[in-house]
């Protein structure tokens, strides 16, 4: 058996109001609640367990590696919602995307503050 990762905990004010954000955005059926979660399920298999958190929520990373055609359908999104969004995780390029490897990134919050990205190519990839 290889090894994968299955599922991770992510950290939110609003469990629900964070998983559905998340499965807007990416495009993704809506989240499936389990016990006390809200699982988003990304398309390798992989979940994302929102719980709710009353203290100070840790601010995390979550990066998604998308298709070409994905990507501008995610960017439409985060456009459309009028979402503030950037080329770069200390949010110092406001309203540009990046080019790392030969495609394309950004970044952009989710409800409690974590920090999410989408990218075209693995970082270290390419040029």
């Amino acid at each position: 058996m290889s090894i994968q990762l299955n599922h991770t905990i992510v950290s939110a004010r609003d469990p629900q109001a964070s998983a559905a954000f998340l499965a807007d955005i990416l495009g993704l059926a809506a989240p499936v609640p389990f016990g006390r979660f809200y699982g988003v399920t990304l398309d390798n298999g992989v979940t994302l367990d929102f719980l709710q958190d009353d203290d100070e929520i840790s601010i995390q990373h979550y990066a998604f590696l998308v298709s070409e055609e994905a990507f501008d359908e995610i960017f439409g999104r985060i456009r459309a919602r009028k979402l503030p969004y950037w080329a770069d995780p200390r949010h110092q390029q406001a309203d540009q995307i990046n080019h790392h490897d030969g495609g394309r990134g950004l970044y952009w919050n989710d409800p409690s503050g974590h920090y999410l990205e989408i990218i075209t190519r693995p970082y270290g990839s390419g040029s």
